[in-house]
């Protein structure tokens, strides 16, 4: 078979590395879902590129992320710090004063999460030609 080609349509998008889909799917016990879930829901996205720069407070936080509620921040840190992606430095001063920071590993996150928004930035045109074609279809076969 020629380099480049498939043996089917579902080989499309085959990767040189093999890895089991499934192990994504919804059961209770699977660690990758549970983890997936967590660092790509839309607020943790937000504080890890946020906690990119520097480190920030709470307040900080809350005031770039529009539309979260101080619960919804909260539990998101509190998830964010349980996995080992971000650090919550307490100092004994008052007013307690809290940092919050990305850990080596949160880091590496957020290399991942650069690569995904690079990849939306280079390809928005087609998909918004995509979601045109499909809505044309839609109206269409009504």
């Amino acid at each position: 078979m020629k380099e480049g080609t498939s043996n089917s349509p579902s080989d499309i998008c085959s990767t040189d590395r093999d890895y089991d889909v499934l192990q994504w799917d919804a059961r209770e016990e699977c660690e990758v879902r549970q983890i997936l879930d967590r660092i790509a829901d839309k607020w943790s996205l937000l504080v890890i590129a946020l906690l990119e720069k520097r480190t920030l407070r709470f307040t900080e936080l809350k005031r770039n992320i529009d539309g979260i509620s101080q619960r919804m921040l909260t539990t998101t840190l509190r998830h964010l710090e349980r996995d080992g992606i971000i650090e919550r430095t307490v100092y004994p001063v008052v007013p307690p004063k809290v940092d919050y920071a990305l850990t080596p590993l949160g880091c590496t996150l957020h290399e991942t999460i650069r690569s995904l928004v690079l990849w939306t930035e280079q390809n928005q045109a087609d998909i918004i030609a995509a979601r045109q074609r499909y809505d044309m279809r839609a109206v269409d076969g009504m």
